[in-house]
């Protein structure tokens, strides 16, 4: 599908269908691991059952693929979102607010100015940003000066943001400064995904992981068009919607801190960027219809062992990433549905903070094919997508470039 381009660990696929911003596979018992050597950096491959791992290394030069950067200037961008009805492109400036950045590359000036209402610590601020179906409306995930999110809804006023519009939907206190996750899409449903880290510290002190009675360390699911008194409303098919005792807003669970989450436009399925404590880094596949699954923390992280407790039905992550490479904080992308790169058609685009080598999961079979994309881009902390499929990566150095083609 890449030609020669590829450098890539085939990995099991998922179970049933299963400052931070995540590359090896595995399952089993370590001492079945064998190391093997790429470019003089040694990683830990394991089988996983049913299927064999594999190294194949390429030449990164036989990329058709390149970046073209779009915007150059920006303040800490970390979210994007294309504006359906318009095409226009909205990004989150972690500690100012939202930029409107055009298909063309101009940059406009704020249309939402959250300076000062925002707290500035290092995964805080201004972290998501989805539109409604129709574009009237902007959420936006942030976290206030006290270090609480908010996610809000703002009217849209032509390209600009109504700032004396703002309702919130739904409010969260964080009990510590860092892991608030803060992805926001509108899913195929038309209903809006939210992303909550664990709360923070290290290692899950309260144990929220597996913790059904709070929304922290997971991705919930609302229809937030206001329901009487309440600011959203609980789908009936969420999976806790009716337990005793339960957050109605679960839709997965058993989530670090899932910084970056998609949709794949094409088949409905989830993909998530868990980001791990200090050995693994995360990709999981959330399969069309599926809920309630539970990706294991603090239990595990990634395929090991990490806090202990009692073992549940844990859904393996389709590719787990090793500290041991370099890897410290994934970055969550999109399933390719674009045009102009017909190679990457179906192929999940992710990268790592700290290596910042854009990576496409491939699924072939029963294993899925990670292949280096042989292009490199500091401090990634986001993807976008536009209304036409094509990729976007931004960077906390301040740009915006778009996956193109190179031939």
């Amino acid at each position: 599908m890449f030609g020669s381009l590829w450098l890539g660990f085939a990995v099991a696929a998922c179970g049933d269908g299963g400052s931070e911003t995540g590359s090896t596979s595995s399952t089993a018992d370590p001492s079945t691991a064998s190391p093997t050597t790429v470019d003089g950096a040694t990683s830990t491959t394991r089988a996983a059952p049913t299927t064999t791992t594999t190294l194949a290394v390429g030449d990164p030069a036989d990329a058709r693929v390149a970046l073209e950067v779009l915007a150059r200037g920006l303040d800490s961008p970390v979210a994007f979102a294309a504006r359906p009805g318009t095409g226009e492109f909205y990004v989150a400036e972690q500690y100012s607010g939202v930029r409107m950045v055009s298909p063309d590359g101009t940059t406009g000036e704020l249309v939402l100015d959250l300076e000062g209402a925002v707290a500035e610590g290092n995964e805080q601020g201004v972290l998501g940003l989805a539109f409604s179906s129709d574009g009237s409306a902007l959420y936006v995930d942030y976290t206030d000066p006290d270090g609480h999110t908010h996610v809000a809804e703002y009217a849209m006023q032509g390209d600009d943001v109504d700032d004396d519009s703002e309702r919130t939907v739904l409010y969260q206190e964080q009990p510590y400064s860092n892991h608030n996750g803060g992805d926001l899409k509108l899913g195929p449903d038309g209903l809006l995904y939210i992303s909550f880290g664990d709360g923070g510290s290290g290692g899950d002190p309260h144990g929220y992981g597996q913790s059904t009675a709070t929304k922290l360390a997971k991705i919930l699911r609302v229809d937030p068009e206001p329901n009487g008194d309440a600011a959203y409303s609980i789908p009936p098919d969420n999976p806790y919607a009716t337990e005793p005792g339960a957050a109605p807003e679960i839709w997965m669970l058993g989530l670090r801190n899932p910084w970056r989450f998609s949709f794949d436009r094409a088949t409905g399925d989830l993909w998530i960027g868990d980001v791990g404590q200090n050995a693994y880094e995360e990709i999981d596949r959330v399969p069309d219809g599926a809920s309630g699954m539970n990706f294991g923390w603090n239990v595990r992280e990634g395929l090991h062992e990490f806090g202990g407790g009692p073992s549940a039905d844990f859904v393996d992550p389709v590719l787990e990433l090793s500290h041991a490479d370099g890897n410290c904080s994934v970055t969550g992308g999109f399933v390719y549905r674009g045009t102009a790169i017909p190679e990457l058609a179906g192929s999940y685009v992710f990268a790592d903070y700290c290596v910042g080598s854009l990576t496409a999961l491939e699924q072939r079979g029963d294993a899925v094919v990670a292949h280096d994309l042989g292009l490199q881009v500091g401090e990634v902390t986001s993807f976008g997508e536009d209304v036409d499929g094509e990729i976007y990566v931004l960077s906390r150095q301040g740009t915006i470039s778009k996956l193109v083609n190179a031939s």
